[in-house]
């Protein structure tokens, strides 16, 4: 089978043919119709977060076709479109079995640990292999099972509650899932932080007060915005210390800051002024638990999350497009997800 695949550090993506994945008792093979490339990628691609074994398939966004069962397989059958829950773990630890299997300490994820989703097929565990309804296309499946179940898992994390008001930092891929399941969550009022006019502008399309951080300092709009007070819950989607610091500086009091973007850089707060006066929160927020998917599947089922803008590019199984696409990301950010359809 074709699989694009990360053969050396910080070096051109390149195309290989590599054999068809061997199917345990267990496991699915899946073909893939959609494979979403996430910032994440560009993270291991250039080094900022660990992956291997090297050579790897990268891509953990992933949605298609169950092609083959395994002997012991009766949750999923042939034919069933299916997206994939990107943690492969052990299903029997404490961690597991509470619904916290990103804690797994035999885990591996897709794309990062072990091959992944820019290839033709795949096999995974059935566990791992969630329906997908027919009238949602491949393309939505592959991106909700990441950006917007990370933003799903935070908000969770957040303990929203109905009337609050929510910053979102960073109006991205996750950003936009935020926005909207912060809106179905029931917050009054929901700000998006960013410095692209474009994607405050469909922020702005989704409900959202757009906070245009190039030109203005989202600490202080958010505050004047809000009488003084600040916001309840803030969610940090960009990775960067500077605004993982807002996003705590926006907080009024009892306020909670999510921090899900990933650097590998400490980012500094007044502990006295900031954290302790006001009694916030600061919470980490890592990936998200297979359990959260179905009732996110739900809500783009519904329609309440609505992904058909967020996808802003698809581009085929092909070396030199996947390699530009992971360049944009890494230089400017531009546009909010690119989807492969192999």
């Amino acid at each position: 089978m074709k699989a694009v695949r990360l053969i050396e550090i910080g070096q051109r993506l390149q195309m290989r043919e590599i054999p068809t994945p061997s199917l345990g008792d267990n496991d699915v093979l899946v073909r893939i119709k959609a494979a979403g490339i996430c910032h994440s990628d560009v993270h291991y691609w250039s080094g900022v977060s660990p992956v291997g074994p090297l050579p790897q398939t990268l891509g953990h966004e992933i949605a298609g076709v169950v092609e083959q069962v395994g002997a012991n397989v009766t949750s999923v059958c042939v034919g069933d479109r299916v997206c994939l829950h990107y943690l492969i773990t052990c299903g029997e630890c404490a961690y597991c079995r509470s619904g916290s299997e990103q804690f797994c300490k035999e885990g591996s994820m897709l794309g990062k640990d072990c091959n992944g989703g820019y290839a033709e097929y795949i096999a995974v565990p059935a566990r791992n292999a969630v329906p997908l309804p027919g009238d949602i296309p491949f393309e939505h499946g592959a991106v909700l099972v990441c950006s917007s179940a990370t933003a799903f898992h935070a908000l969770h994390k957040a303990s929203l509650k109905p009337g609050e008001t929510v910053a979102v930092f960073g109006a991205g891929g996750l950003g936009m899932s935020a926005i909207q399941l912060a809106k179905a969550f029931g917050a009054l009022d929901v700000y998006a932080v960013d410095i692209n006019k474009d994607k405050l502008q469909l922020a702005k399309a989704f409900g959202a007060i757009p906070v245009d951080a190039s030109k203005d300092d989202p600490v202080k709009v958010i505050h004047t915005s809000t009488h003084g007070y600040g916001v309840d819950v803030s969610l940090e989607l960009v990775g960067l210390p500077q605004v993982m610091r807002q996003a705590v500086q926006s907080l009024a009091v009892y306020g909670r800051a999510v921090i899900a973007g990933i650097t590998k850089q400490p980012f500094t707060v007044d502990s006295y002024r900031e954290v302790l006066g006001k009694e916030v929160e600061i919470i980490g927020s890592s990936d998200h638990s297979l359990q959260e998917l179905p009732v996110l599947i739900e809500f783009v089922r519904r329609g309440t999350l609505d992904l058909s803008q967020v996808i802003t590019r698809t581009i085929p199984l092909e070396a030199d497009a996947i390699n530009e696409t992971m360049a944009i990301l890494k230089k400017s950010g531009q546009g909010i997800r690119t989807v492969i359809l192999p």
